[in-house]
């Protein structure tokens, strides 16, 4: 059964930019709005790439409070749906956790690391506000933000090499069945216990699954009935 939690994780998990919010250093602690990127990981808490010497960063080192906005466009904004997770930002102790992952959404961030000063940063939630639209707002507490306790992480890399390898054609296939887009090409991007993301026509596609998937076998499971659904 779905939670606004739920609802509010599976919303985030196919936004892919927002406004970075951080207490300013230099004008003592005013609130201070960026553009940032972002992926979330796979216990959903959302992963940055910036560079010491951004603004936002000497903020972040000073106090780790932030929040992070995230919306999908709409002709009406203040009537679509958006996510506003308020938590403590730190660096990632082991840097090249997130890299492929990351780098698979946002490959023009590779020439990044050429400069020696970026570094993924991880916010760890500490409450979430959804707004679903008119009159659904919610105020959710981070333990029932996170999916439950999964190992798709460790499985993530070959789950993707597997489908971009062995079974472009039913990328192709959930592209237009599900969301009727006709590409000729389809790369897996990331798969996590909500969904997955593909990229296909030069747009990011997201894909979700009916109820968590929290290993390897149950992803295969969910893919295969998808694939099946798509031929029919």
């Amino acid at each position: 059964m779905s939670t606004a939690a739920t609802e509010a994780r599976r919303f985030l998990r196919a936004q892919h930019h927002g406004v970075l919010s951080t207490l300013s250093k230099k004008l003592d602690g005013y609130p201070f709005g960026s553009i940032a990127p972002f992926i979330l990981d796979q216990s959903g808490c959302p992963i940055i790439l910036i560079s010491t010497l951004a603004e936002h960063t000497k903020n972040i080192s000073a106090d780790p409070r932030v929040s992070l906005l995230a919306h999908s466009p709409a002709a009406d904004f203040q009537a679509n749906a958006r996510v506003t997770v308020v938590g403590n930002c730190t660096r990632v102790d082991n840097q090249e956790e997130p890299r492929a992952r990351y780098l698979r959404y946002f490959p023009n961030a590779e020439g990044y690391f050429d400069t020696h000063d970026f570094f993924f940063y991880r916010i760890e939630p500490v409450r979430i506000r959804y707004i679903g639209g008119f009159g659904a707002i919610h105020w959710i507490e981070s333990d029932s933000f996170h999916p439950p306790p999964n190992t798709l992480a460790q499985h993530e890399d070959a789950i993707i090499a597997h489908m971009n390898t062995d079974h472009a054609h039913n990328l192709l296939a959930y592209c237009q069945h599900y969301h009727h887009v006709s590409a000729s090409h389809a790369s897996m991007l990331g798969i996590d216990p909500d969904g997955f993301d593909v990229r296909a026509a030069d747009q990011t596609l997201r894909f979700e699954f009916d109820t968590p998937v929290l290993d390897a076998q149950a992803a295969r499971k969910a893919l295969v009935a998808m694939a099946q659904v798509g031929k029919s």
